[in-house]
């Protein structure tokens, strides 16, 4: 009876499939696939969770690289950003007369200087000199 198993398990030994190697590439090229799939969701997600004062940095920065390739901008300060969403609110100043909703303001406070962006024709608008009251 002993004999019988071991010509059994002796059979079922022998008969292994083997892999081809087109199957192994196969296989490579489907976690190779997964891998840049999942990579790519947890830098998306990794993006998503940013805090507000960081996508507010983001925003300015990219906001003086695009401006400061149209007119030379204050150095030596980091402006704020405005955007403009109700012009109806600011057409009684005179910077504002042009603005439309979407329009960037970047305002360089210590320079006295404020910049009026268009971001969709990629145009300075407007530019004007703070009054802070000083």
């Amino acid at each position: 009876m002993t004999e019988q198993f071991a010509e059994i398990k002796n059979e079922t030994n022998s008969e292994k499939p083997k892999l081809s190697k087109g199957v192994l590439v196969k296989v490579g090229v489907a976690l190779l696939v997964v891998g840049v799939i999942v990579a790519g969701y947890l830098v998306y997600t990794n993006s998503q969770n940013l805090t507000p004062e960081v996508q507010a940095a983001e925003e300015t920065a990219k906001a003086v690289e695009k401006i400061g390739r149209l007119i030379a901008l204050p150095e030596g300060e980091t402006p704020t950003l405005a955007t403009v969403t109700d012009p109806a609110q600011l057409k009684d100043q005179p910077f504002f007369a042009k603005a439309e909703i979407g329009f960037q303001v970047l305002l360089y406070p210590n320079a006295q200087k404020a910049f009026l962006y268009d971001p969709k024709k990629d145009i300075i608008v407007e530019v004007a000199t703070l009054n802070l009251g000083q």
